[in-house]
């Protein structure tokens, strides 16, 4: 990448092979002291701005890597995604509603925000790992809507995730 181009990556199958809790302790463990020395330099606020833009554009392309690699991308679909989140325990879930065009459960147990404060960061926990969630979802599908009003990571007793598919515009009517 020293050209400035964005060269071609093999395919990312770290989800599957560790687990997105264990990702996303490697993860922390590795830009936590880099986002404080950046910081310390350019200023805090600046550079989580930063880390948040390219996480939130990192969870959109995964979206879009999710969809061509799956059989369809309607929020039955997307359901069965799950599971790389829930691995070993990680997220425990109350399913609400599962169609094609609504998908809701609550998080009852997040493992990842309890990591990120074992660890000591709290603060990195919503923009590493909660940031992700609509941009995955529109990577995935850009008729879906998320809707989440609260999570476990910022203190509330579960996280709301609310899926819904748009319906298609009638531009004949």
């Amino acid at each position: 990448m020293q050209d400035g181009s964005k060269a071609a990556l093999r395919p990312d199958t770290l989800n599957e092979q560790v687990g997105v809790l264990v990702r996303r302790e490697i993860e922390a463990r590795i830009l936590g002291p880099m986002i404080d020395a950046f910081a310390d330099a350019f200023g805090r606020e600046r550079v989580l701005e930063l880390v948040r833009s390219t996480i939130v554009e990192i969870a959109r392309s995964q979206g879009r890597a999710m969809r061509m690699s799956g059989t369809g991308n309607d929020l039955e679909d997307f359901a069965g995604t799950m599971e790389a989140w829930k691995r070993g325990g990680a997220l425990e879930t109350n399913i609400l509603a599962n169609s094609g065009d609504s998908f809701d459960f609550n998080v009852t147990r997040c493992r990842y925000a309890e990591m990120y404060r074992e660890i000591g960061m709290e603060e990195l926990g919503s923009i590493l790992s909660c940031a992700r969630d609509y941009a995955l979802i529109e990577g995935y599908n850009d008729s879906v809507d998320l809707t989440r009003t609260r999570t476990i990571m910022e203190g509330a007793p579960h996280c709301d995730f609310r899926y819904r598919l748009r319906a298609p515009v009638d531009l004949e009517t």
